[in-house]
């Protein structure tokens, strides 16, 4: 039941809860209850209740520090009685604030006649009434009014809720306080007919004190709980609107005459006094310049204007930012003029400005752009922003605003920008997307109209039906063909286009020149470039091709040949630097929006990240490993033998396939600069993060490049092996290593130098392995050493078995020997160097005369001799090949078997 009349008491009025405290000592206590009144102040925001911690500590503190005094006048100091119940004010305190006259009937006792408050009065004793002092009451406002005036400062009475106190057992004498004050002016506002006969405009005659007290009372309503007081609150409102009515008027008619430090600032700051001065915000922001005459700032279509066709001209843009500042700091210093801090009006008209002009033009401008020409809708937006950040910096901020000016500035520029910004990283994806599949697919379709236009020029005078029927001859006369009957395709230096073209790039030289240039030196059939972002054909050179072949066999051995050539353009230089440049300019867009760390950074970060992974995967895998597919198959189809036209001292198609090998190291090099520099410098990915899609991305590209060249120069040493061969083969003279079956006189023996053919092997294979030097990782060239050695020591030792060594020619055979090992010594790989050193020792088994057979078998027997390289079964095969090995092997067989003894 108590807590049921509890719950009842917090929708009562005043009064009648002093009523029902006088009933009992115990419904005493329950309105006496301190979080009832707290509530109410609580309601008005008059109670703070970190103030009434730190005062309750404090005496809290005082209590305890005065132990020695009687505990009654301990408790008389902090005000508690000795039942622990909050005491009324001492009589001298009553007697003080005896000439207060403050109101203390409810909005009922208004109603109720002078009698009913008049018996109320006589019921209690004189003075104090709970906590609330008791006044009288007159029957018409005139009384009101003039009792008002003898009873209490009219002014202190505006005060009076900034002035409450937070103090705990104390809550119910500070709202006695508050209501005391204003009370009286609530009933009057509710009970007046109108708004000329309320007490508030008749006593107080400046509108801000006005101003002041409609806004005390709005407060005070807040407490008010009782029963129909939503009516109570709307016919205050009403009395409140009216006078903020007048009040705009006045304010509309200063900002039509100009009176900035008059009228204007005298209306704003009643309007913000009365409920925080929005309606004059409104009224002023409605007549700004800004908003009445925002079309003069500019037209966003200028931008597509003023450039060429198909182009954007950011500099209509920058001329409309820098107007839009300019009038924006117009307005804020007289806002700093007329209206006081507390209103924000700045934050408000800069968010007007934001939304009804800033906005409206960046809306116009990129859908315009986007609707005309995807580039320039995404420069608009890239651009617009970073404009949009510079034109931040240069707005003036409102006083007592600070960095919370800046703060909404970047929040109103990413609003903007928030319904855009979702299309746009999208369209920036799908543009480089776009335009980098046709760069790579326009390159293709040159490579094949190219490579078919090839095959149908040699092809069109071949008679396949009369090489059918004569086969035979055919086959002949491609064989004994002369040499000029092919096209002959010289080349200039492999790494001579290479450096050109990077001269041009690091000069920034016109690519087309460069082309031209290079065309003009080399009468090779055409190969594609890309020349200032479009696919062409460089210039084919005015000398008149030969004859297309007339047979099958010898427009193959052309075809090939012309594949073999063209391995170098399988892949460009110049489609990566159009590729690098667009993905550039992307990323570089999309990054603004990320470096000024607005709220869709992230999104920036990941789609820039997704450009760079889609830049390495066309780049990697549909053009570099293409090309690199291609060039090993066509390495896979040469054969020496069908070339008549061999270089002096290279290998033509690995010339070649070394030139792409170093284009694609350049590619890298290039993609490694642009990873630190774009992504990584700016903070876009984290080259520590192995979780990052641009660090694995980029791994696996390396990964792919590195397969790729490995497996291309795996083909390449089988093709040099192949040239190797092909020259030991064709170019090594019987007589070299056994000039006395030819009778070769003593003069021509005692050359002791290197044989022709061994200058023409170390020549070769020295030449290809040095193109590596400096376009490839030591690890890689270490090991593509190693393995171009070992393969010519296993092609050395087959063409040393297909000779016929005699003891004479072997110091020809010992000075080539030599020659090979002084070139792997340049190598600097002890562990193929030994290699050669047990070459070079077993040679030396053909310098033992016939006559010397024991020692001849005592050296093939020794596997020290070389180093575990040789097993001496297979010594023995190689002594087989001397000139004198039938009149020695006995002997040997003997030396080495024991063939012939018998056992004792």
């Amino acid at each position: 039941m108590l807590e049921i009349l509890s719950a009842i008491l917090d929708y009562v009025t005043v009064t009648d809860l002093i009523r029902f405290a006088r009933v009992s000592r115990r419904m005493k206590e329950m309105v006496y209850d301190d979080s009832r009144w707290i509530l109410r102040l609580r309601l008005m925001g008059c109670w703070n209740e970190a103030e009434a911690r730190k005062r309750a500590e404090t005496a809290w503190q005082k209590r305890v520090g005065s132990q020695a005094l009687p505990h009654e006048e301990s408790a008389e100091r902090a005000g508690i009685g000795v039942n622990g119940s909050v005491e009324s004010p001492s009589r001298n305190e009553r007697s003080r604030n005896g000439s207060k006259t403050v109101v203390g009937a409810g909005w009922q006792e208004a109603t109720l006649g002078t009698n009913g408050i008049q018996q109320s009065a006589m019921g209690s004793k004189p003075g104090s009434h709970h906590g609330f002092d008791a006044i009288p009451l007159s029957h018409n406002a005139q009384t009101r009014h003039s009792s008002l005036h003898t009873s209490q400062d009219p002014l202190s009475r505006l005060d009076v809720l900034s002035q409450a106190r937070s103090i705990r057992r104390q809550a119910r004498q500070e709202y006695g306080k508050i209501y005391g004050s204003l009370n009286q002016f609530y009933v009057d506002a509710l009970t007046c007919k109108d708004h000329t006969t309320a007490i508030v405009f008749r006593l107080y005659r400046d509108p801000n004190h006005q101003a002041h007290m409609l806004a005390n009372l709005a407060r005070f309503a807040d407490s008010d709980l009782a029963q129909g007081w939503q009516e109570r609150k709307e016919k205050l409102l009403n009395l409140s609107e009216v006078f903020e009515t007048a009040v705009a008027r006045e304010f509309q008619q200063a900002l039509e005459t100009a009176d900035v430090d008059g009228k204007q600032r005298v209306y704003a700051h009643v309007l913000a006094t009365l409920n925080g001065g929005q309606k004059g915000v409104d009224l002023f922001i409605n007549n700004s310049p800004v908003f009445a005459r925002k079309d003069e700032l500019g037209d966003p279509l200028d931008c597509l204007r003023l450039g060429p066709p198909g182009s954007i001209s950011l500099q209509g843009s920058q001329g409309y930012f820098t107007r839009l500042a300019a009038g924006f700091n117009e307005q804020i210093a007289l806002i700093d003029r007329i209206f006081p801090a507390s209103t924000q009006a700045a934050v408000t008209f800069l968010e007007r400005v934001g939304k009804e002009v800033y906005s409206d033009y960046l809306s116009t401008l990129f859908d315009e752009a986007h609707r005309t020409n995807l580039e320039s809708y995404l420069k608009a937006v890239s651009g617009t922003y970073h404009q949009s950040l510079y034109m931040a910096k240069a707005l003036r901020p409102s006083k007592d605003t600070g960095d919370e000016f800046y703060e909404s500035v970047d929040r109103i520029i990413a609003s903007a920008f928030e319904f855009h910004i979702d299309l746009y990283l999208n369209e920036e994806y799908a543009y480089f997307k776009r335009k980098s599949e046709a760069k790579v697919g326009g390159w293709e379709k040159q490579l094949s109209e190219q490579d078919a236009s090839m095959q149908s020029l040699y092809m069109s005078n071949v008679n396949r039906q009369a090489d059918k029927r004569d086969f035979l001859t055919s086959f002949k006369k491609v064989v004994m063909m002369p040499v000029n009957v092919l096209p002959n395709f010289p080349l200039s230096s492999p790494f001579g286009g290479k450096s050109a073209t990077a001269k041009a790039l690091v000069n920034g030289e016109n690519l087309e020149t460069t082309a031209q240039a290079s065309s003009q030196m080399s009468t090779r059939p055409a190969t594609p470039s890309i020349i200032n972002g479009t696919t062409s054909t460089v210039t084919r050179s005015m000398t008149p091709l030969p004859e297309p072949p007339t047979t099958e066999l010898a427009a193959k051995a052309a075809i090939m040949s012309s594949r073999l050539e063209g391995i170098r353009s399988l892949f460009s230089i110049e489609v990566a630097l159009t590729l690098v440049h667009t993905a550039k300019s992307g990323i570089e867009r999309a990054a603004v929006f990320y470096r000024a760390r607005s709220q869709f950074g992230e999104d920036a970060r990941k789609q820039c990240q997704l450009i760079f992974v889609l830049l390495l995967q066309i780049l990697g895998t549909r053009h570099i490993k293409a090309g690199f597919d291609q060039a090993v198959d066509h390495l896979s189809n040469y054969n020496p033998k069908e070339i008549q036209n061999h270089g002096h001292g290279e290998v033509k198609p690995l010339v070649t396939f070394l030139e792409l090998v170093n284009v694609g190291d350049l590619i890298q090099q290039m993609l490694d600069v642009f990873y630190e520099q774009e992504m990584v410098a700016s903070g876009l990915t984290d080259r520590n993060d192995f979780l990052d899609p641009a660090v694995k991305e980029k791994k696996r590209f390396e990964q792919m490049l590195d397969e790729r060249v490995a497996a291309g120069l795996n083909k390449g040493i089988e093709v040099l092996m192949s040239e190797v061969e092909y020259v030991c083969a064709t170019t090594q003279k019987a007589d070299d290593f056994n000039p006395d079956a030819a009778g070769t006189a003593t003069s021509d023996v005692m050359d002791i130098g290197p044989s022709e053919t061994a200058r023409m092997v170390v020549d070769i294979v020295s030449s290809h392995t040095r193109m590596l030097v400096g376009s490839t990782e030591k690890n890689m060239l270490d090991v593509f050493n190693q393995e171009v050695g070992l393969r010519l020591f296993t092609a050395l030792c087959k063409h040393l078995k297909r000779q016929r060594i005699s003891v004479t020619g072997s110091i020809k055979l010992i000075s080539d020997t030599n020659h090979y090992f002084t070139y792997i010594h340049t190598l600097h790989n002890p562990a193929l160097l030994a290699y050669f050193i047990a070459l070079r020792a077993l040679v030396q088994i053909y310098l033992v005369d016939a006559a010397d057979a024991k020692e001849l078998a005592t050296i093939i027997a020794d596997g020290d001799r070389f180093r575990g390289i040789f097993r001496a079964e297979e010594v023995y095969e190689f002594a087989e090949r001397r000139a004198d090995w039938y009149l020695v092997r006995a002997k040997v067989e003997r030396a080495m078997f024991g063939v012939g003894c018998g056992v004792m």
